[in-house]
């Protein structure tokens, strides 16, 4: 048993030698101390042996297993060791090196506008409002003066989920569910985005919207005038030139087009103003009486005007950007201009 035993710790101990890697090392221990390995066979042997020559046979078994423990434990250490510094080497960080900077986010640019125009109105003393993208036909349409035979139903190709459920065209739904849960005097402005199925250089299917409106009583168009008058100097401003003319729309009567003089080329007449030194920049009216109708407000007893504006045709016309599409493909070379 001695000699068995000799022998199987010199094979043990050279073959340890001999690893090259950790997993070398792990498979000689398992060879000779696991379940099935060499020393387990040894132990079993046990029972053969006459009782006298157990006890020592055992303690002899065990010495051979210590130190093949022993012998496999260091070598595995040292792998680790080489491994953990070889590690460490690669991954080591020169803290001497100039340090690699973060470009600081930036707000889109439709965002920078629409901040700005809630500022400016918020300053005036309106409220924001808000209502949902996905909207009923009513409030986007029947109550604000838009019957189901209505032709100005063409004027905005909508988005219908459904007989009576869209996506709303307009922002201007909100002043509907206003006015049902709150009585007049109100200030609102209800930003937020809208959908219409149109596309292109100047058009996308899902845009922004600002739709502000005053009610109280004795509210007059001159009120509508001096607050968008103000409105436009304070974003284009105080020497852009301002002019309304006669329009339609369904929920305002009268209503007006909003222009400003051309910012590109200071009203001499561009391509971008077709000559004619002005450009479109808004909608507005007073607010119909069947508008108030539908919300059970009294027409005699009150007032009010609205206006509604394009978010993104601000922002093209304050940044000079000629292609609406450029504002939603998200290309950092664009956007880091802003």
């Amino acid at each position: 048993m001695n000699e068995r035993l000799d022998n199987l710790l010199n094979r043990a101990l050279g073959e340890l030698a001999s690893s090259s890697t950790k997993e070398d090392a792990l498979k000689v221990k398992a060879a000779y101390l696991g379940r099935k390995g060499d020393l387990a066979i040894l132990l079993k042997e046990l029972g053969s042996l006459p009782p006298d020559q157990r006890k020592a046979a055992g303690e002899a078994i065990n010495r051979v297993k210590d130190r093949i423990e022993e012998e496999a434990g260091a070598l595995i250490s040292r792998f680790d060791d080489a491994e953990k510094a070889e590690r460490l080497s690669r991954e080591r960080v020169d803290i001497t090196l100039p340090g690699r900077s973060q470009r600081p986010g930036k707000a889109h640019p439709v965002t920078q506008v629409m901040d700005e125009i809630e500022a400016i109105f918020t300053g005036l003393g309106f409220d924001i409002a808000e209502g949902p993208e996905v909207e009923l036909d009513y409030y986007n349409f029947e109550a604000l003066n838009f019957p189901k035979d209505h032709p100005a139903r063409d004027m905005q190709d909508t988005f219908f989920i459904g007989p009576d459920v869209l996506l709303r065209t307009h922002t201007s739904a909100v002043q509907i569910r206003v006015m049902e849960s709150q009585a007049p005097p109100l200030k609102v402005i209800a930003p937020g985005t809208v959908y219409r199925r149109d596309s292109d250089i100047t058009h996308s299917p899902m845009f922004h919207q600002v739709e502000g409106f005053m009610v109280d009583k004795g509210v007059r168009f001159t009120d509508l005038k001096g607050i968008l008058t103000l409105f436009l100097h304070a974003l284009f401003g105080e020497k852009t030139p301002v002019r309304f003319r006669p329009s339609f729309f369904p929920f305002t009567e009268p209503s007006a087009e909003v222009d400003i003089g051309c910012v590109i080329c200071a009203g001499k007449g561009c391509r971008v103003c077709k000559g004619s030194g002005w450009l479109e920049i808004l909608g507005a009216g007073m607010i119909h009486p069947e508008v108030f109708k539908a919300v059970k407000y009294d027409p005699e007893a009150c007032t009010g005007f609205a206006f509604g504006l394009g978010v993104e045709r601000i922002a093209m016309l304050k940044f000079g950007i000629d292609d609406l599409r450029l504002l939603f493909e998200n290309d950092i070379r664009f956007l880091r201009q802003f």
